[in-house]
């Protein structure tokens, strides 16, 4: 069958090769991959990467299918009028659909001094400059970790079992996303690992110096090393692009995670603001995300009409060092429960999550339409009831896009 269609991925994340993945379903699409690196990252070992148990690099040939293009580089603009996606290097590159998935990265680092002192290490490149760094600081030396989501709580847990000294400013509880059960077995672990934890109302970093963090209410904490853990922030080529976007600068899309703006856009991942009420910045949602949007574009390659996005697996895997772990279970609302794997079994439960990871999206290389997390039955009717319930809160919310 002759390709006549194309279809170009921006993002070669975890949403991004599941998407491009999935497309290669039909003879007839051709799919270009477009990602600034050469080897896929996986994310979730990021902190590992910055202890020194895992490079965090697969190679694409091990994930990526055989008939995608890849393009080894950056999309400087998207001209949605022309079909066109514009790269740094100045290439064009026309496309029939495009898929949105570019993920995210560090937030800003607002706080005085953090931008000039602080590690932040939500991408390959910001762990790879902290690793050497933190290979020439002293065990004795304290290092500082700001940010108790599961990054901090990832790292910290990994530089204490190697050995550092390590204080976590938690700017509030630690563990926000954990049940109340789940977030005593973490600080158990810590305690044990003989991490300093520091929480509550004065837990906020101020200013961070070369030397120092400072907290509100004036305490001072030595700090050789500080990593920066806090939020996540999303890339501008959307709005840069004139696309709709939220607040956050994520894509606006419907239920089918098509563009307000162009039926020939899809988006997926952390990219994604689907109606308003985008899905948790995650590795459990990027992948279901990934293929709802290959099935978006191929259902209109049908001429069917999309399912809309289902929301009926969330959870929380969190590393605490090489010998312990969490996994914490949540309902369909994405709220966390009081059931959790802990200690060693959770430890092999994470492990055995990070291993899956590639292997769903080698499986959907070698044989696409595989995947089927994203249409577990149920979830549609609760998330119908998120969205009355958001659209109620926030009726002006499509006014205050970006």
């Amino acid at each position: 069958m002759t390709e006549n269609t194309h279809v170009v991925v921006i993002g070669g994340g975890y949403a991004g090769v599941m998407a491009a993945n999935r497309l290669t379903l039909r003879d007839d699409v051709a799919v270009t991959l477009i990602n600034p690196r050469p080897d896929f990252v996986h994310r979730v070992r990021l902190h590992q990467l910055v202890g020194g148990t895992h490079g965090a690099v697969v190679a694409y040939r091990d994930v990526l299918a055989k008939r995608v293009r890849l393009v080894t580089d950056a999309v400087s603009r998207i001209d949605a009028a022309q079909r066109s996606v514009t790269l740094a290097a100045d290439a064009t590159l026309d496309y029939d659909y495009l898929i949105y998935a570019v993920g995210s990265g560090s937030a800003e680092l607002t706080v005085p001094g953090a931008a000039e002192f602080a590690y932040p290490i939500s991408t390959l490149e910001e762990a790879q400059r902290l690793r050497p760094v933190l290979d020439a600081t002293a065990a004795t030396a304290p290092v500082t970790v700001v940010g108790a989501g599961p990054t901090g709580i990832e790292t910290t847990a990994e530089l204490a079992e190697a050995g550092h000294t390590v204080t976590l400013v938690c700017g509030g509880v630690l563990g926000p996303y954990l049940h109340a059960s789940s977030r005593r077995s973490v600080a158990k672990r810590l305690a044990k690992l003989g991490v300093t934890v520091i929480d509550g109302p004065d837990a906020k970093v101020t200013t961070v110096t070369r030397d120092a963090v400072w907290l509100a209410g004036g305490r001072e904490l030595p700090s050789e090393v500080t990593v920066w853990t806090v939020g996540f922030g999303v890339p501008d080529l959307a709005a840069r692009s004139g696309l709709s976007t939220d607040g956050m600068g994520r894509l606006r899309t419907d239920e089918t995670l098509t563009s307000v703006d162009d039926a020939r856009i899809v988006a997926a991942g952390d990219s994604a603001a689907p109606s308003g009420l985008p899905l948790r910045m995650s590795c459990v949602n990027a992948l279901p995300l990934g293929a709802r949007a290959a099935d978006t574009v191929l259902s209109r390659l049908a001429g069917e009409q999309p399912d809309d996005l289902r929301q009926s697996l969330s959870a929380q895997c969190i590393s605490l060092g090489r010998s312990a772990g969490i996994y914490q279970f949540a309902n369909r609302s994405d709220v966390a429960v009081w059931l959790h794997i802990d200690d060693g079994l959770g430890a092999t439960v994470k492990e055995m999550v990070c291993k899956m990871i590639p292997t769903h999206l080698a499986d959907e290389a070698h044989k696409p339409g595989s995947f089927k997390l994203h249409r577990i039955p149920g979830g549609v009717a609760k998330r119908q009831r998120l969205l009355r319930a958001h659209r109620a809160e926030a009726p002006d919310a499509a006014d205050q896009a970006v």
